[in-house]
């Protein structure tokens, strides 16, 4: 079997066991799809967030130095929505209902998110950068070590009265 029927096997067996879950999104750290199955534009959309809610929560995570980012949870009016790591480079993202009973999804969840991470990390390249070292010098995890210094200064001049 390879890596794309897997992953859409996995997705599509999470649905059938936890019916509270309306849609799944896989997508890379870089907030690039990789399989889904919501409409087009709101699996782009969904995947491009996941990736941004990752990123703040791998953050706070660090800089808390509470351990890994597990998931990302939030809470609406008619639901949740919930990010799992899947392996170094992706993210298992659900749509869930308003019924959905977290703990049990969690658990079932993870164990998805761990299986098609592994297959992602082994068989399939998807662009996506690892997460760096959390904490490693600065400078070996940004491009530069610097921000760009200003072309122009801006000089400050009284409006005329």
């Amino acid at each position: 079997m390879d890596a794309d029927t897997m992953m859409g096997t996995e997705l599509s067996e999470l649905r059938r066991r936890r019916p509270e879950v309306a849609g799944t999104v896989l997508a890379g750290t870089d907030g690039l799809l990789i399989s889904s199955d919501l409409p087009a534009t709101d699996a782009t959309h969904l995947a491009a967030l996941a990736a941004a809610s990752f990123g703040l929560g791998h953050r706070v995570a660090d800089t808390v130095r509470h351990g890994e980012f597990r998931e990302s949870v939030l809470r609406t009016s008619t639901g949740a929505v919930v990010t799992y790591p899947a392996g170094r480079n992706a993210l298992l993202t659900l749509v869930a209902d308003a019924g959905v009973d977290l703990e049990e999804l969690h658990a079932d969840a993870r164990a998805v998110a761990r299986r098609t991470g592994s297959v992602l990390d082994t068989n399939r390249l998807i662009g996506a950068a690892a997460v760096p070292e959390a904490h490693a010098r600065l400078t070996a995890r940004t491009s530069g070590g610097r921000l760009p210094r200003r072309v122009t200064p801006h000089t400050w001049r009284r409006p005329p009265v």
